[in-house]
C-alpha cells in the first residue's frame, strides 16, 4: 500500500466525488479511479458506495479512513521531525484553533513568537471544538486552541483565559436597551445556535438545561459572523463570545450574560502521550506563558 493512494483515497472521501477530487489533486479522473480500485483490491473490500452522482464511504471505507488519516499524519510528522531535528529553529508548528480566535489572537501570537524565532513556520487550521480535538488526537495538529476542555485522558488541556459570554439580540429587540440579561429572559424565543460539535453549542444547551429548558433552535451556524448576521436579520437571539474591541456588528446588541455558567475558558490542547517536536514544544511553552496576556490585549 503506497501513501499516495492513501492520500488520494482521503481526498475522494473528503470531496464525495471522484471528479472533484481529481481536479483538486491535479490528476486525471481515470487515473484516480484506477488507484482507488487498486487500493480496494489490495484491501479486499469496497471503500465507497455510489450516492447519486457522487460517492460516500462504505462501512469498510469508514473503518479504513480512521487508519488512513493516522498513516498520513504519521508520515508527515516523521518528515517534520527529521527536518526539525537538524534545526529546531526552522521547523513547522501545526496549530489548529477556533474560528473566533482567528481574527486577532492567533495572528498576534504568531507575530510575537516569530520576532524571536523567525525561522519557525506554521500550518494553520480552523474548525469547531469537536474537530479540533480530533485533529490533535490523530496527529494532524500539534496543538489546538479551543474550548471547552476535552474529555478523557488522551489529551492535556491548560487554560489561557476565561471570558464572559454575551446574549446577542436584534437592535429592535425588547431587551436591546439593557446591558445585562439571563437565559430565563429568552427561554421561549427562537434561537440562532451554533452547530452541534461546537463548544458554544454545548455551553448554550448547558445554560438552558440549568433552567429546565431546551433552546428553540430556529437556525444554525458555525461562525460568529453567520450567527450574528442571522440575529441582525431578526431571526432569533444567540449566545456568543464577546466581539473584539472595536468590532462593529450592525443591527445587533450584545448583553452581558449574567447566568453563573455564562462563561467559557479558552485553552491549549495537546496529545498527552505524543512527544512534541522541539519547535512545537517551544511554541507551546510560549503560549502557556504569554497566551493569556496576549489574548487579553487582543480583546
Amino acid at each position: 500500500m503506497d501513501l499516495q493512494s492513501v492520500r488520494w483515497f482521503l481526498a475522494v472521501a473528503e470531496q464525495g466525488h471522484v471528479t472533484n477530487a481529481a481536479s483538486e489533486l491535479r490528476v486525471s479522473q481515470p487515473g484516480l479511479s484506477r488507484a482507488i480500485a487498486r487500493l480496494e483490491r489490495e484491501l479486499g473490500a469496497p471503500l465507497f458506495d455510489r450516492v447519486g452522482r457522487g460517492v460516500a464511504l462504505s462501512r469498510y471505507g469508514r473503518v479504513f479512513a480512521e487508519h488512513a488519516r493516522r498513516l498520513v499524519a504519521e508520515e508527515e510528522a516523521a518528515r517534520r521531525a527529521l527536518a526539525q531535528a537538524a534545526d529546531p529553529e526552522r521547523g513547522e508548528v501545526s496549530l489548529a484553533f477556533l474560528h473566533t480566535q482567528g481574527p486577532s489572537f492567533v495572528p498576534g501570537l504568531i507575530r510575537r513568537y516569530r520576532r524571536d524565532h523567525p525561522g519557525v513556520t506554521f500550518r494553520l487550521s480552523q474548525n469547531n471544538s469537536e474537530r479540533l480535538t480530533a485533529m490533535v488526537l490523530d496527529g494532524r495538529a500539534d496543538l489546538a486552541i479551543t474550548s471547552p476542555p476535552p474529555a478523557g485522558p488522551a489529551l492535556t488541556w491548560r487554560p489561557l483565559v476565561t471570558e464572559r459570554l454575551e446574549l446577542a439580540v436584534p437592535a429592535d429587540h425588547r431587551l436591546a436597551s439593557r446591558r445585562r440579561a439571563r437565559v430565563r429572559d429568552v427561554l421561549d424565543e427562537p434561537f440562532v445556535a451554533f452547530r452541534q460539535g461546537t463548544g458554544l453549542r454545548a455551553l448554550t444547551e448547558e445554560l438552558f438545561g440549568a433552567c429546565g429548558a431546551r433552546p428553540r433552535v430556529a437556525f444554525e451556524g458555525e461562525e460568529h459572523s453567520t450567527v450574528r448576521g442571522l440575529v441582525a436579520a431578526g431571526l432569533g437571539v444567540a449566545i456568543v463570545a464577546p466581539p473584539l474591541a472595536g468590532e462593529n456588528v450592525p443591527g445587533v446588541r450584545h448583553l452581558l450574560l449574567d447566568d453563573p455558567g455564562g462563561v467559557r475558558t479558552i485553552g491549549l490542547v495537546w496529545a498527552a502521550e505524543r512527544t512534541l517536536s522541539p519547535v512545537a514544544e517551544g511554541f507551546r511553552a510560549f503560549v502557556l506563558e504569554r497566551g493569556g496576556e496576549l489574548r487579553g490585549s487582543a480583546n
